[in-house]
Parts: C-alpha cells; structure tokens; sequence
C-alpha cells in the first residue's frame, strides 16, 4: 500500500515551527516558518505535521493580552502558562490530546516512519527541555508535549521527543538534522 513517490517518513512540529505568526507578541524570530528547520526537512523529503497550538485554540490568538496594559513577556508566559494548566484538565483539551494520538498512531498502523516531535523549549505548551513555569524557565515538557506523549506512550508509541529555540535557527535545524538520522 502507497505505493508512490512519497517518502512513508514523517515529522511532528510545534505549532510555531511552521507558523511563528502564532507566536505571542515580541516572541516570534521569523516571519513565517523557522525557515531552517523547514528547509532541512524539505531537503530530505520528509513529510510534516503541524501540531495544533493549544495556546491559540484555547486563548486566542492575543492570549487575552490587554494591548493598553502592556505587560513583560516573562509576566505573560507566566499568566499564559497558568492557564494552559488549567486547560490540561479540561475534557476539550484531553480530545484534542488523543486526537493527535491517534493521527500518529494512524501512520504507523501503515508503516509510515515517525522520525519525532520537535517542540519549542521554553514554551508552556509546547517545551520539551524546558517550558515555562511558575515565572520562570523550568526543566522539563510543557502541558501539550507531557500530555501528548503520555497518550502516545498508553498506545505503545515512543516519540523521540526533542526541543528546539526558534532564536538559534542552524543549532535548530541541526538537531533536526540528527533526528532524520
């Protein structure tokens, strides 16, 4: 089955790989992708998934950032990482868990290669060495990344999970690079 061009190899992104207009404000480095780690994927034929992005789907593309009480960034990663936490535990957020789960568990059923998940360190969503907690960087991944593979680990599926700064773009596409290995 497939039995065409396509490569069978496929790699999971962080919302924010592909679109950094998802950003929150002052956070985005790129004007649209982080073009590097795009370009090494293209290069090598490998197929991308967009991750959703939680922090959109469940705050809004502004986060509620109210413009006229202009904040830190630090104070609204805190606030934004505050209330994902409280979403993780939501049955609308475990759904939009599971269905990505699933989505993966779908292409391995047919024998589709799932290199790995690139995540965005730092991120309360999306970190994977570090996510943001409690006002400050903290090791470890962020509510999505830790939800996602506890649901993919429940199906027997072990992601090889790696985090990447959109500020350092060749260290990026790099460790990306290493993953295709």
């Amino acid at each position: 089955m497939f039995n065409d061009k396509r490569s069978k190899k496929i790699i999971l992104l962080a919302h924010c790989v592909l679109n950094q207009n998802s950003k929150i404000d002052r956070c985005a480095c790129y004007p649209g992708p982080i073009t590097e780690v795009v370009n090494a994927l293209v290069a090598k034929g490998i197929g991308m998934i967009q991750l959703p992005c939680p922090e959109v789907l469940f705050m809004g593309l502004s986060r509620g950032i109210i413009a006229e009480n202009e904040q830190s960034i630090e104070s609204e990663d805190t606030r934004v990482a505050e209330a994902m936490v409280k979403q993780a535990n939501t049955p609308v957020f475990r759904e939009l868990v599971r269905q990505q789960a699933d989505l993966i568990a779908e292409y391995q059923k047919n024998g589709f290669a799932v290199l790995g998940l690139v995540g965005i360190n730092g991120s309360p969503t999306c970190g994977v060495e570090t996510n943001w907690a409690d006002g400050e960087v903290a090791p470890g991944y962020g509510v999505f990344i830790k939800a996602l593979d506890l649901a993919c680990q429940q199906k027997g599926i072990h992601l090889n999970i790696q985090g990447i700064k959109a500020r350092q773009g060749h260290v990026a596409a790099d460790l990306v690079e290493s993953m295709l290995q």
